[in-house]
């Protein structure tokens, strides 16, 4: 049954009919909690202070408003002196925000332009001298600007500051406090944080001394519609077996490692077992990160293997699945990887893989964030990881003239929409014990997966090596772990590129001291 709340429409909530008809294409035609809250306050010009935990969709929480007062007073920017300011801790989730952002502006007939480091400074200047109503920035390379004269805070009528507890683990309070400095006092504000530790509550009360405090959850609480499972495995060579068996699939998932090492060989390592996947995380280039990210929002690829830099930068409806291979430091960062799944009141599983010597520090993990799981000991053919996966013995191991090892699309689907129908399906299957519960997953996109096609997927070439598909099958692309792009197969089997990693990366140093329980994938 509908409750009343629910039946609020974004048009009863005071959004100008040319942004509620933005949001009807976007496919947002009702409003989420956390904007049902605070659009009331933020569409009036009061300050907020938001928390609301991620995937709730507290984008379009400050994103309406900005866009919507901005039109409402006809404030346009100016050659180098911008309108509205929304800062964001990363390149990723900056650049999230502005695909958000940019069909609302678009609508109102205003310009959104991005600034981070990492790439030239060229097309941000002459960007800021066409001028730009919006801008989305990191601290960064907004000061460098702001330094060079190039750009001034001087006209800006509304800032948002997007995850600003993040802002403080990254070291970046310092830059964030002298750029809303130079922001005029008596402009709107609206900062959004998961906790207000760490130096964040200085920075609230400087600048918000009198905001409205809106959360809709607690600082750090799970998604309820998130599905936690942690599994023990007995030794690293059967952990190989269990993350293959995960990485394959028809849907998005995301696999998060400890380091930038262990992300871009595991990457490789999927891509050679049949199952291409991109890396993400702090060694790439830009560009190698946004190819990586846009084949994987796209489903062109459907694996993506992160570390920290993607747990709350990256934002993709329909990510089936999120699998920590190493339990995460501290529980901060379990919420937040696992916040990649269960978005826009979507349903999602998290696994953690553990072996025994991790035992006691994961219990301890679970209990500071809130999360009631027992564990499980599994292998790749335990029941509980086949309903998670579906299609798992076709994909594992691929037998002649039957389906490949790739991670061929699924017959009928567009890649992009989560298992609906197979959720309940699968999980009652794992209880039931029974190991061929999914096979067949009902993307909303399209019609049913039904695995791979005619023995597609499964010949790889890594670095010169090439290992043979299945007979009566096609060879899958290439994949380069750095670009996400199909690589150039070497002519008679030889070398392709030297070896090189691709993107004019350097290769990983070798890592030095003890190394942590984990596998050899």
């Amino acid at each position: 049954m509908t409750s009343a709340a629910e039946q609020i429409s974004f048009a009863d909530l005071g959004v100008p009919s040319i942004l509620v008809d933005a949001l009807v294409a976007m496919d947002r035609p009702t409003p989420f909690p956390i904007q049902r809250e605070t659009l009331p306050s933020t569409l009036a010009g009061r300050d907020v202070l938001g928390r609301g935990k991620t995937g709730s969709g507290k984008t379009l929480a400050f994103a309406i408003p900005l866009v919507a007062r901005l039109a409402a007073k006809g404030q346009r920017g100016r050659a180098g002196s911008p309108v509205a300011l929304i800062l964001a801790p990363t390149r990723e989730l900056a650049t999230q925000i502005t695909r958000t952002v940019e069909p609302l502006a678009k609508a109102a007939g205003m310009a959104v332009t991005t600034i981070f480091g990492g790439v030239s400074q060229k097309p941000q200047e002459a960007a800021f001298a066409r001028g730009v109503d919006i801008v989305v920035a990191c601290p960064g390379r907004l000061e460098d600007l702001m330094g060079q004269g190039v750009v001034r805070l001087d006209r800006v009528s509304i800032t948002v500051l997007d995850e600003a507890d993040h802002m403080a683990d990254l070291g970046f309070l310092p830059g964030v406090t002298r750029i809303l400095s130079k922001t005029p006092t008596d402009g709107q504000r609206m900062f959004f944080s998961a906790t207000l530790d760490n130096g964040v509550d200085k920075l609230v009360k400087r600048f918000l001394p009198n905001p409205e405090h809106i959360a809709i959850d607690s600082a750090e609480s799970p998604v309820a519609a998130m599905t936690h499972h942690l599994f023990e495995i007995s030794s690293t060579e059967l952990k190989t077996d269990v993350i293959k068996a995960l990485a394959s699939g028809t849907a998005r998932r995301m696999l998060f490692t400890r380091t930038k090492h262990q992300a871009k060989k595991l990457a490789r390592q999927l891509t050679a077992a049949g199952i291409p996947a991109v890396d993400l995380h702090g060694n790439l280039s830009q560009n190698a990160r946004d190819r990586n990210l846009a084949d994987f929002s796209s489903g062109a690829v459907k694996v993506l293997v992160a570390t920290d830099v993607a747990a709350r930068g990256v934002h993709v409806d329909g990510v089936d699945l999120v699998v920590h291979i190493d339990p995460p430091a501290e529980h901060k960062a379990y919420l937040h990887r696992s916040g990649r799944t269960a978005r826009a009141g979507a349903a999602g599983d998290v696994v953690t893989l553990m072996v025994p010597s991790q035992r006691k520090d994961t219990e301890i993990l679970m209990r500071r964030a809130a999360i009631d799981v027992k564990p499980q000991h599994v292998t790749a053919n335990h029941s509980a990881v086949i309903a998670l996966v579906g299609e798992v013995a076709e994909r594992v191991a691929p037998r002649p003239g039957g389906p490949g090892a790739g991670n061929a699309p699924a017959e009928g689907s567009t890649g992009g929409g989560r298992s609906t129908g197979a959720n309940a399906q699968r999980k009652r299957a794992a209880r039931e014990g029974q190991g061929a519960a999914g096979g067949q997953r009902h993307g909303q996109g399209g019609g049913r997966g039904r695995g791979g096609r005619g023995g597609q997927g499964g010949g790889q070439s890594q670095g010169g090596q090439r290992q043979g598909a299945p007979r009566g099958g096609q060879s899958a692309p290439t994949y380069s772990t750095s670009t996400g792009q199909p690589a150039q197969r070497p002519a008679h089997g030889g070398s392709a590129h030297g070896g090189s990693t691709g993107a004019g990366n350097p290769a990983p140093q070798r890592r030095r001291g003890p190394r942590r329980a984990s596998s050899s994938f």
